[in-house]
C-alpha cells in the first residue's frame, strides 16, 4: 500500500472521532480560584493556590470522552501571611523545591444527574498519588463553562504536615479542596 493509500485510510478510520473531538478549553484565571480549607487549632482557614493550568476537554453530550489535566504549582501557595506561605513551601509542608506541581489527570467522567459529573482520576501531591472521585457541578454561562467542585482529601495520606505538624489537633487532618473553573471555549 502505498503512503497515500495508508494516509487517507488513516483519515477515513478517524474521521468521526476527529468530527466530535472539541479543542481544549481556555481557563480564565481571574474568574477561576482553587482554594484548600482546613483547621488550624479549631479555626477555619482558607489558602488559595494562586498559579495553575488546566488542560480540559470537555462535551457535556459526550462526558465518556472528556479528559481533564490540572497543574498546581504548590509554591504560590497564599494564606495571607508571608512568614507562613514560606513555611507551607518547606519541607516540612509542600516540600516546594522537590515537589514543584500537584496534578490530577482524569481517567473517567461519567454524568450523574443533569448537570452534574463525576471525574475520576489520579490525584498526585508531594510525590505520592492516589485515586479519586471528583463530584462536579457544570453550568453554561453565555460562552463561558463554569465548573464547580469540592474534593475532601486527608493531607497525612500525601505527608503533608511533617514531624510535629503530623499532630492533627493543631492542624486537622480534613482538607476541602474547593475549586471554581471558568473556562470558554477557543
Amino acid at each position: 500500500m502505498t503512503s497515500f493509500l495508508r494516509h487517507a485510510a488513516l483519515v477515513v478510520l478517524l474521521a468521526p472521532w476527529l468530527a466530535h473531538a472539541q479543542a481544549p478549553a481556555q481557563i480564565d484565571l481571574q474568574k477561576s480560584s482553587i482554594v484548600a480549607g482546613f483547621k488550624q487549632m479549631g479555626v477555619p482557614v482558607d489558602g488559595k493556590f494562586q498559579k495553575f493550568a488546566l488542560a480540559l476537554q470537555f462535551d457535556p453530550d459526550k462526558p465518556e470522552l472528556a479528559q481533564v489535566r490540572f497543574d498546581v504549582d504548590v509554591a504560590s501557595f497564599d494564606i495571607g501571611d508571608a512568614a507562613y506561605n514560606q513555611e507551607v513551601r518547606s519541607k516540612t509542608w509542600f516540600n516546594a523545591a522537590a515537589f514543584p506541581k500537584a496534578q490530577f489527570v482524569s481517567s473517567a467522567v461519567r454524568q450523574t444527574a443533569p448537570g452534574r459529573y463525576l471525574v475520576n482520576g489520579k490525584l498526585t501531591i508531594k510525590g505520592m498519588a492516589s485515586e479519586v472521585a471528583i463530584p462536579v457541578q457544570f453550568r453554561k454561562d453565555g460562552a463561558q463553562h463554569v465548573y464547580d467542585g469540592v474534593l475532601p482529601i486527608k493531607r497525612l495520606q500525601f505527608n503533608i504536615g511533617e514531624q510535629e505538624w503530623r499532630d492533627t489537633s493543631l492542624v486537622a487532618d480534613e482538607v476541602q479542596l474547593k475549586f471554581r473553573i471558568v473556562t470558554t471555549a477557543r
